[in-house]
């Protein structure tokens, strides 16, 4: 077994927790979310712990009992707490509007972007430059900002672009600097 899939999933005490056949349903203060667990995956469920295990030690089942594993995890921790990601938009004339169950973006191109919010995925447009995507499942929430931050992802000579509040653009010195 891989070592991330051999550390139980602590669940905290106002997080219910049950497996029917091959769904997992974490419910919380949050929200609820399901899952369909692998069949090569057994899982014990016992009061405060979630323990994995696997019938064979086949390469296969030890990465699937890992992955499993963390996303189990990553279900208990969302519906307890959430998931938050922030994307800011940088460059002269690029915004983001909220308006109803759209998003729409000017971000340069002729036309307005306009982006339907998933299901399940809180949006707040703080400022003009400034977007908050908050949800319960991790893996929705980076579909989302992921897609958002590919309309127009930030280039290295002006760092225009919508980019992750944490991330980092390397910026490169353009031609009048290659010419001294």
């Amino acid at each position: 077994m891989s070592r991330i899939g051999r550390k139980p999933v602590i669940v905290p005490k106002d997080v219910d927790v049950k497996l029917d056949g091959e769904m997992l349903s974490v419910k919380g203060p949050k929200g609820e979310l399901r899952r369909l667990i692998h069949p090569k995956v057994k899982l014990d469920i016992d009061g405060s712990q979630i323990v994995l295990s696997i019938p064979d030690n086949s390469r296969e089942s030890r990465s699937l009992s890992g992955l499993f594993r963390s996303l189990i995890a990553n279900m208990v921790l969302g519906v307890t707490e959430g998931f938050k990601k922030t994307l800011e938009i940088t460059g002269v004339g690029y915004r983001v509007e909220h308006s109803g169950n759209q998003l729409i973006f000017n971000l340069g191109y002729s036309n307005p972007i306009r982006y339907d919010i998933p299901k399940g995925i809180e949006v707040q447009a703080d400022q003009k430059n400034k977007l908050v995507l908050n949800g319960i499942d991790k893996e929705l929430l980076g579909i989302a900002a992921a897609k958002i931050r590919g309309f127009r992802a930030p280039e290295p000579y002006k760092g225009k672009g919508v980019k992750y509040l944490e991330q980092t653009v390397r910026r490169k010195a353009g031609k009048t600097a290659a010419k001294t």
